[in-house]
């Protein structure tokens, strides 16, 4: 078995093994490389393993005859094609033959040469000497290129690591604003996890029907982050308004809308996320969460696909959660309920494909309202 150790640089290989079983010929090719390489013989393919297993970090190029007794040249290139040693010494395949199919056999197991008998010494000496200068060339760049795969390694890494902790604090960031939004508006306690998992689940729903919407699990994931702070404008809002058990007049309506638009400048404005996209996501949604497909909503009568995928998940998922939750001028509606009346368009317009996704995955959002159910 010949043991692959690790090799150093190639130009520390100093020595030719010639697989030959007649013994002029072996003298003919020691007498041409003695001067500059220390040389090994083997009269068989067998014991020309054994040296090649024995010497293998030393010898630079192999010589090996086509025609041996024991084992020849192809015997011994079949023991060897499994281990990988033809990528690292040269073996050149000696052959009184002219034939094509015994050389195309040869380059098929890995040789980089044929030499011919009779010997004509300068030739074997010029392709001995190319094979050797091309595979000390070819191991130094695998070196060159195995350090710089190592670094970029290394490198992409600490870039991994620090992205990684960069999403760790844009979620933290994202959790105690949205904290902060649910302390001040003391309306639902879970409505912002709810509105997270709602948004999810019926976005997954829509790549699952609608793939040409062109909605990733990654712009999801973002999306769903950047959802937490669909209503940080609220924060702006004053107490009166937001928690006025009776109907609101036409003024505090408009203010209570203005939450969308402020919402919007508290992002640009004063919420540091690292993560543009996230940061995009977030600013989009919190102004236009309640635009409407037909162009009836607010701020910007947005219509149609005008409203982007983002905003029209968390605006359906934002509806939901109002009307199976309790609020200080409403008692909550039964999820049936309020699951027909989005289906029935008495909670604002949705696009027919969204209304389809939120059809797929209704139980689901049920079991969501379960699960991040509002404490009495």
């Amino acid at each position: 078995m010949i043991k692959q150790r690790k090799y150093g640089e190639f130009m520390k290989r100093d020595t030719v093994l010639i697989f030959e079983d007649n013994a002029i010929d072996r003298a003919i090719l020691t007498e041409l490389f003695q001067a500059d390489y220390k040389i090994l013989e083997a009269d068989n393919g067998k014991s020309g393993l054994a040296l090649l297993n024995s010497h293998y970090q030393s010898i630079a190029i192999v010589l090996l005859d086509y025609l041996m007794p024991v084992m020849d040249g192809f015997a011994v290139l079949e023991r060897l094609k499994d281990k990988n040693i033809l990528n690292k010494i040269p073996f050149i395949m000696i052959t009184g033959e002219d034939s094509s199919e015994v050389e195309k056999r040869g380059y098929e197991y890995g040789i980089v040469s044929y030499v011919k008998k009779p010997y004509q010494p300068e030739v074997v000496k010029q392709v001995v000497s190319n094979a050797i200068g091309w595979f000390q060339y070819k191991m130094e760049l695998e070196v060159v290129v195995r350090k710089q795969n190592e670094s970029i390694r290394k490198q992409n890494g600490i870039l991994i690591q620090q992205a990684k902790k960069l999403k760790h604090l844009n979620e933290i960031l994202i959790d105690s604003l949205s904290n902060i939004v649910e302390f001040r508006n003391l309306e639902s306690k879970q409505h912002i996890k709810r509105i997270r998992e709602f948004t999810l689940c019926l976005g997954k729903s829509m790549m699952k029907l609608y793939p040409e919407c062109g909605l990733t699990p990654e712009q999801l994931d973002q999306i769903g982050w950047a959802s937490s702070l669909h209503d940080i404008g609220k924060i702006a809002i004053p107490d009166n308004i937001i928690l006025k058990p009776g109907k609101l007049t036409d003024d505090e309506f408009e203010l209570i809308e203005s939450h969308t638009t402020k919402g919007a400048e508290i992002i640009l404005h004063s919420v540091r996320l690292n993560d543009k996209t996230i940061f995009d996501y977030a600013y989009d949604i919190a102004r236009h969460h309640h635009e409407k497909y037909d162009g009836k909503g607010y701020p910007d009568g947005l219509k149609g696909d005008e409203i982007s995928i983002a905003a029209q998940l968390v605006s359906l998922a934002d509806v939901y959660d109002a009307l199976v939750s309790k609020r200080v001028y409403k008692a909550a509606y039964e999820p049936d309920k309020a699951y027909q009346m989005i289906m029935g368009g008495h909670s604002g317009a949705f696009s027919p494909q969204l209304l389809k996704a939120f059809e797929e995955v209704r139980a689901e959002f049920e079991s969501i309202l379960a699960q991040y159910h509002d404490e009495d």
